[in-house]
Order: structure tokens, then sequence, then C-alpha cells
């Protein structure tokens, strides 16, 4: 095992990891993106990993508790940045290195993991709906809140609208349902706007790459099939880890 790897993502909400031997993934976690100072405790029961690779979207203060975890456990970190071309994809960004290194990794991992045009989907506090080519070309982006967000905004931002729980219907009928079900529509229709845009460019997706805390509360909503893959970020570190 002295040749795995610990692959990082540290997000807003969560930073999710996992232990890769090279063939699969042998062990793994999460923790509230708050609790991070905890994340050398999480992996002291994992298989000993002999170096790690981060994405981390969740600044400054973040960053440092992932160096201390690691230097903790004797780990040499690599933390990634997005690159102008890795690995087949071809990044659209004027300035490449201000695409977020969560969304890079999900770019490559998908565009591995299937081939054709597709959209690359996460669904967490954030949702990100990136185009991607068959040939690897990274088209461009849209950043809108999740569905958690929109409601929890809604519960902020008006006087009448507290969080509750609802459910989706095509046609709600009471309050916690309608803003369900409209977080879930807005989500949804954003991806299908995406989709629209990529058919108009002569690239028209041939299915959704999705991943996310989300991912299960969206994925029946969808406009076309969808893949989801619980680990699409920490696949692309691996990837990039060893090129």
């Amino acid at each position: 095992m002295s040749s795995a790897l610990l692959a990082i993502d540290a997000g807003n909400t969560r930073v999710k990891w996992g232990v890769h031997d090279g063939r699969g993934w042998v062990a793994g976690g999460m923790l509230p993106t708050a609790e991070v100072s905890r994340l050398g405790d999480a992996w002291e029961r994992a298989p000993r990993a002999q170096r790690a690779i981060a994405s981390n979207v969740a600044g400054a203060d973040v960053a440092r508790h992932l160096e201390k975890a690691c230097a903790r456990s004797g780990i040499a970190l690599q933390v990634i940045r997005s690159e102008a071309a890795q690995l087949g994809v071809a990044n659209a960004y004027a300035e490449p290195s201000q695409l977020g290194s969560d969304r890079w990794a999900a770019l490559v991992a998908a565009h591995h993991a299937l081939a054709g045009h597709k959209l690359v989907v996460n669904v967490g506090t954030a949702l990100t709906i990136d185009a991607l080519t068959a040939e690897g070309r990274f088209l461009g982006g849209l950043i809108v809140p999740g569905p958690a967000l929109m409601r929890s905004a809604l519960d902020r931002g008006t006087a009448g609208l507290r969080l509750t729980e609802g459910a989706f219907h095509d046609f709600p009928r009471s309050t916690p349902d309608a803003i369900t079900s409209g977080a879930i529509q807005a989500c949804a229709g954003a991806i299908a706007r995406m989709r629209d845009v990529m058919s108009e460019r002569d690239s028209a997706p041939e299915r959704i790459v999705l991943s996310g805390g989300a991912a299960a509360e969206l994925a029946p909503h969808l406009p076309i099939a969808c893949a989801v893959h619980e680990n699409l970020v920490l696949d692309g570190l691996v990837l990039i880890a060893a090129r």
C-alpha cells in the first residue's frame, strides 16, 4: 500500500477524501468543512498513503488545515489549480487558473470516463453546469445556487416563507412543496438551457455527468440521461496525480 494516494476535495460545505491504491478506492470519508481541523483524526484508521493531492475552493484557512493534517501524517501534499490544458481537456477561461480546481478535476474525470459531448454537473451548495465536447474542449459553464441554498435564501430574505421541508410536485399545492419544487425546477431549467445552447452550437450533449451531495435529489428531473459519479472530483485528482 506504499504507493497509495490520498485525494482530497475541500468544498464550501464539506471536505471529501479517499485513499486510492492504483486499482480503486480502498477507504474514504467526509466531514463538514467547518470541522476541517479534525481531518487528520479521520485518516488515522485509513490505509497509509505516501502522498496527497487536493482541490481546495474553501479558502486559505482550510488550506492551512490541509497542510497541517498532511504534515502530521508525514504525507507530501500537492494542491492543484486549473491549467490551460491537461490530460486531453482544454480550458476556455481567459485566465485558466480562475476556474475552480474542483470543476477542473471533474472535467478531467468526465472526459476520461465517458465519450461524446456532455454536461458536467455538480450539485452542492452551488450548482455548476459545465459544457464539455467529445474532443475535450471545455466551452464554459454556469454557476447558480444549489437547491438547498435557494431554499435558505428564501428563508433569510422573506418574512413569510420559512424554511420547511417539502416534496417535489409538478403542481405544488402547499408552500413547502412550492419552495422545494421551485428550487429543483430552477436547477433543472438551468441545465436544460445549457443543453439547448450546446445543441445550437452543433455539440448537443449526449448525457449529463452528475455528482455532488444533492445529485440524488436532482437526477430524476433532468432533461437528458445522466450518469451519477459519486467520486468525480476525486477521480479527476487521481488522474492528475498519475500524469
